[in-house]
């Protein structure tokens, strides 16, 4: 069965009780859209006013180009106006100028030898590097700043070094590792000399006197792998344990005996030999990373080429001795002026030294002067250092070939590994 109709909401009812119909809605799409109302006015634009507190807070991105056109153009016509701001504006460009890196970023090697200059000109340091120490401590601080920056591909590059021997040129093979060790074992010469510690001084035969050659040969023997970037530490804190050293040890220190093997040096001949082949080796580890590097200062290159003039009397008798030099000309007395060779060193460091020729006795002398040599400074260091051969030194000769001949081939012998 169905139930009662369900019955709607009740229409309501007209005046005279018929029932009140409500219009169709509309559809929404039919629905009149009003117009949107206008936006309020806003105030009238007005130029921005650039105040000078705001151009000059503008200088900084100005001169970094970080500005924009209107900007720009604002900045430039008011440091027109405006000296202070005008200066302020060119030294923030310089500074910028600096970030460039279009130009090296690397330090001039000799920027250290001017700042300690500069401040030990202001105030003098208490305990002051003595003069002949000066040498070691600049060409070692010059080569650790070499190495500051260079990578494991770097401190593995091959290196050549070269000497001469019997009046033959010899080479071997090394990394710039090796380098830096042979310096090491070398410089520990001079740290036994002084009592020191030597970090080079394990594998080394005990007991008997080692030279240079002996001792780079048993440390790099002493190593069970390839020597690394690590060697660079101990070597560079034995340097400055040398400079500190001497520094403290008084004027008598530079006097004291270093043995190297089968001849001694006074300490201060030493140091300069250790400067001079700090130099050297600089160059070769330079060379093989294809880097520039400068000689010394003209003081420094005076005095290590000062040091090979007073070696080289010996080194002719030594040549004799060994049989390849024919014997001396003419014997005198110890301490008495004989057969002398007029070396003259042009450029930096430069200067004349007489070499006496038939005994290392004798005083070289300008009134018995038989021939003469003119050299470049730095020629005749890297001739002194076995990386020139004799016969290829470019050198201005004058007098007694064979003389001129035995003192260029002694020069060369004073090279060693």
């Amino acid at each position: 069965m169905n139930g009662p109709a369900e019955q709607g909401p009740a229409l309501p009812d007209d005046e005279n009780g018929t029932p009140r119909i409500p219009p169709p809605r509309r559809a929404a799409d039919d629905i009149e859209r009003l117009p949107s109302p206008a936006p309020a006015p806003g105030p009238a634009s007005e130029p921005v006013v650039r105040t000078h507190a705001i151009l000059k807070s503008l200088l900084g991105a100005w001169a970094l180009t970080a500005c924009s056109a209107e900007e720009t153009e604002a900045v430039e016509a008011h440091l027109t106006e405006c000296a202070p701001c005008a200066d302020e504006a060119l030294r923030l460009r310089d500074a910028v100028g600096l970030l460039h890196t279009d130009r090296s970023l690397d330090l001039d090697p000799l920027l250290r030898s001017r700042v300690l200059e500069n401040c030990l000109g202001r105030r003098p340091a208490r305990i002051p590097v003595p003069v002949w120490a000066s040498a070691y401590d600049a060409e070692a601080a010059r080569l650790d700043a070499l190495l500051n920056d260079f990578g494991d591909a770097e401190w593995h590059a091959p290196v050549r070094l070269k000497w001469f021997e019997q009046e033959r040129q010899m080479n071997r093979r090394t990394t710039v590792a090796g380098v830096i060790g042979h310096l090491m074992a070398v410089d520990g010469l001079v740290a036994a000399a002084l009592g020191l510690d030597d970090p080079a001084g394990t594998g080394l035969p005990t007991g008997l006197p080692a030279g240079p050659t002996a001792r780079t040969e048993a440390f790099w023997t002493s190593t069970r792998f390839p020597l690394t970037r690590a060697v660079r530490e101990p070597w560079r804190e034995q340097t400055h344990t040398l400079i500190r050293t001497v520094s403290f040890a008084g004027r008598g220190a530079a006097e004291l005996a270093v043995p190297y093997g089968d001849f001694a040096l006074p300490l201060q001949d030493a140091l300069l030999d250790r400067a001079f082949e700090c130099w050297i080796h600089a160059g070769d580890i330079a060379d093989a990373v294809d880097y520039p590097y400068e000689p010394p200062s003209g003081a420094h290159l005076h005095r290590m080429i000062d040091l090979a003039a007073r070696i080289l009397p010996e080194a002719l008798a030594a040549r004799r001795r060994a049989g390849l030099a024919p014997p001396p000309a003419r014997l005198v007395t110890a301490g008495s002026p004989g057969r002398s060779l007029r070396l003259e060193i042009e450029g930096a460091g430069g200067g004349d030294w007489y070499i006496a020729l038939d005994s290392p006795a004798a005083l070289g002398s300008p009134d018995h002067e038989v021939a003469h040599i003119a050299l470049d400074g730095v020629e005749f260091c890297r001739l002194a250092a076995g990386h020139v051969p004799p016969e290829d030194a470019a050198a201005g000769r004058l007098g007694d070939r064979e003389a001129i001949r035995d003192v260029l081939l002694a020069t060369a012998s004073l090279s060693r590994l």
